[in-house]
């Protein structure tokens, strides 16, 4: 029987390129940019490393998006392995190497597939092949990627030159070395070789080699990593590592630490039809395209426009005597860019964060594990909000030092805790909760809850929540 394969999807990143639509606390992975049917580039990761060869994913993911992934994963019937919750980013190595020593306890005849979260391939079927392929050389020791056959002189890509064929596993060649991102020229000249192809991160090796490489060249990443396992907590479906000591942990990507020192490096070379979706333009290159070489998402209307990458998420947007444009519009935010600026978009998100701004951190809806809130309107002393509670959810236990709440049910039927009274409100009804008091909204039923909270007070920030007691295991 052939070794399974354990996809280690990686969805640690902010895609801050995306922004406005793309937010720290609701990134890029978890939005259905490239979908006809709604899934995100995250569920669409997962759907397509599933199936006969692979076994149940390990998610590796910041701690503020643990809810979204265990969300988005459930609404998919995929139950993942394990989601390991990274108290900081220190890059793909020791991801790698905490997933690495997962897959040994469970699975030690494994092999592991480092996948990002966010990346969009349009052939499936091709994938699947490539990774079995990629698994029969894994299986024989060698570490392998997936190298795209490069379809343009790209220069935002890492490149893989190809060697000799492999002395055991069909279409797959050694790995002569690594290239970093080259310049225009260099670029041309290696399309035109036809042996190098574009290093889109995808690998797959066993457990114990990795370890053993990455030993060989970072003990000290590891050992931290070892400790930081050995010592994470859990609570619910998530493993958390050790704060302290991963926090002391060297930071450093898969490429740097093992593949461009190990001598046993393959590369299984393909056609996914792959995109990193890595700034605004890559959804314009692969999207559905108009007469007017225009892509459009939501309620646009165009005239004399071209080439342009149009998207609302709500508000009307109208165009007139444009060419080459990037306009998306949110609730809160409208961005318009020449295509060929996109990569600046990261540059507007540094802006807004140096002013002191909130817009590159939250959308004005924010999901939460119990369901999801969007503020609809906010003052000095006020603040508006339309809540929605998933069916026999609830929120925390909890107390305000410096806002009231007045609490209106719209729709469907909802359980309330003041202080030691529990009431039960109907549509229609309401209930005021004062400053100072332990409160507490519930949906006991099978449909949704959605009430308008009116917020008054001196200070309405989200950090001001006292939890006494919450079933999602918040502090």
């Amino acid at each position: 029987m052939s070794a399974k394969i354990v996809p280690i999807i990686l969805s640690g990143g902010s895609g801050s390129r995306l922004w406005p639509l793309s937010r720290e606390l609701y990134p890029k992975q978890f939005l259905p940019l490239a979908s006809d049917d709604g899934r995100t580039l995250l569920q669409e990761t997962a759907l397509r490393a599933s199936g006969e060869e692979f076994a149940d994913p390990i998610v590796i993911c910041n701690e503020k998006h643990r809810f979204l992934v265990a969300e988005q994963l459930r609404t998919e019937d995929i139950t993942p392995a394990a989601i390991v919750l990274e108290p900081m980013g220190r890059n793909t190595a020791p991801a790698a190497a905490i997933a690495a020593m997962l897959v040994k306890q469970q699975d030690p005849d494994a092999v592991m597939f480092l996948l990002a979260s966010d990346h969009v391939i349009a052939y499936p079927d091709a994938f699947r092949i490539a990774a079995k392929l990629a698994r029969d050389a894994a299986v024989g020791g060698s570490l392998t990627a997936l190298g795209i056959k490069p379809d343009a002189p790209e220069t935002g890509f890492g490149y893989i030159k190809s060697g000799p064929a492999h002395s055991s596993v069909p279409d797959c060649c050694m790995i002569e070395r690594f290239v970093e991102k080259p310049d225009l020229e260099t670029a041309k000249q290696f399309l035109a070789d036809g042996s190098y192809y574009w290093n889109a991160s995808m690998f797959m090796f066993s457990p114990s080699q990795y370890l053993e490489e990455l030993g060989r060249h970072n003990p000290e990443m590891v050992s931290v990593c070892e400790q930081a396992l050995e010592k994470a907590g859990s609570d619910q479906d998530f493993i958390r590592l050790d704060s302290d000591i991963f926090a002391t942990c060297p930071s450093d990507s898969i490429d740097y630490a093992v593949m461009e020192h190990t001598e046993n490096a393959a590369v299984v070379p393909v056609d996914l039809g792959w995109s990193d979706v890595g700034a605004w333009p890559a959804l314009w290159e692969i999207g559905k395209r108009d007469e007017n070489d225009n892509v459009i998402h939501g309620d646009v209307i165009t005239l004399d426009t071209h080439g342009s990458y149009i998207r609302s998420e709500g508000s009307t947007v109208a165009t007139n005597g444009i060419d080459d444009l990037i306009v998306v519009a949110t609730d809160d935010a409208v961005l318009v860019a020449d295509k060929s600026r996109a990569q600046d978009v990261k540059a507007i998100v540094e802006r807004i964060k140096a002013e002191g701004r909130n817009e590159h951190e939250t959308h004005t809806t924010v999901h939460r594990p119990w369901g999801w809130y969007q503020t609809i309107n906010l003052g000095s002393r006020f603040q508006v909000k339309q809540i929605c509670l998933k069916p026999h959810a609830t929120i925390s236990l909890q107390m305000h030092h410096h806002r009231a709440e007045h609490w209106v049910v719209v729709e469907g039927n909802a359980r309330v805790t003041r202080n030691e009274e529990v009431v039960d409100l109907a549509e229609n009804q309401s209930t005021y909760i004062p400053i100072g008091t332990t409160h507490r909204l519930e949906n006991p039923h099978d449909e949704l809850l959605r009430i308008i909270e009116v917020q008054s007070g001196s200070y309405l920030g989200e950090d001001d929540i006292v939890r006494f007691d919450d079933v999602y295991g918040r502090t």
